[in-house]
């Protein structure tokens, strides 16, 4: 597969912005996944999902308070939101938001996507869910799709480059892979292990269409109630 996913260039994050960023959304995923079930991750299966997704990005402290918050009764409430879009260059993208305002968050992302030559419409037909797991591998690929498919598994894709390998499964199976991955194979470390958005169709971006495209991908990054971008997009 070899797509090594945008959203692990987030958890490289360098600038004191990006990193903000990064810890509200972190602290907002994770508290919503706490108090919809309950604050322990051994139990919460959403929860430990949403630990898992920002274990590499921000530091201990700012899960801890997210859980905290949620075990403390906050009432603080926040709602989900998907927008779908067509970017510079005949780009599709999915907007995901979580937000205490679905209003504003409606107008913040129009008015991003407008600004950079886009407009609102319907893409969701050219992505799909997958779960996706990269990780260092040193063993040959064929003892993955082994151990997967021996346990049922639907595997969509695996492939093994430079040590490191991707596998892609149905997002149904996505808990039943990673015991898989962790009991049977030894894989102590992910690198990237989420639910994600894939396009099933990419694209390439040159010039004024490109800088475009990455200022839009940046102001969505800074929207405070932006949560997720998947896109079709090469970069």
């Amino acid at each position: 597969m070899g797509r090594h996913f945008e959203v692990r260039a987030a958890a490289m994050a360098a600038t004191a912005k990006q990193k903000s960023a990064i810890y509200m959304r972190a602290s907002k995923e994770i508290y919503m996944a706490a108090k919809r079930g309950v604050p322990d991750p051994e139990s919460n299966l959403a929860l430990r999902a949403a630990i898992d997704k920002y274990r590499k990005q921000c530091p201990k402290d700012v899960i801890d308070r997210a859980i905290k918050k949620a075990a403390g009764g906050d009432s603080v409430s926040y709602i989900e939101g998907e927008y779908e879009a067509f970017g510079p260059g005949n780009s599709y993208l999915i907007i995901k938001t979580l937000t205490d305002n679905s209003n504003r968050a409606l107008v913040n992302v129009r008015t991003i996507v407008t600004r950079k030559g886009g407009h609102l419409g319907s893409v969701a037909y050219n992505f799909e869910n997958v779960g996706v797991f990269d990780f260092k591998y040193d063993k040959p690929e064929e003892t993955l799709e082994e151990a997967l498919v021996l346990n049922d598994v639907d595997v969509r894709e695996i492939s093994l480059e430079d040590g490191v390998a991707e596998v892609t499964v149905n997002p149904s199976d996505f808990d039943k892979a990673k015991q898989i991955l962790s009991n049977d194979l030894g894989v102590t470390d992910f690198e990237f292990a989420q639910i994600t958005m894939v396009a099933n169709d990419k694209i390439t971006l040159e010039g004024d269409e490109l800088t475009k495209f990455k200022d839009l991908l940046e102001m969505l990054d800074d929207c405070e109630d932006v949560q997720d971008v998947y896109h079709n997009v090469e970069l």
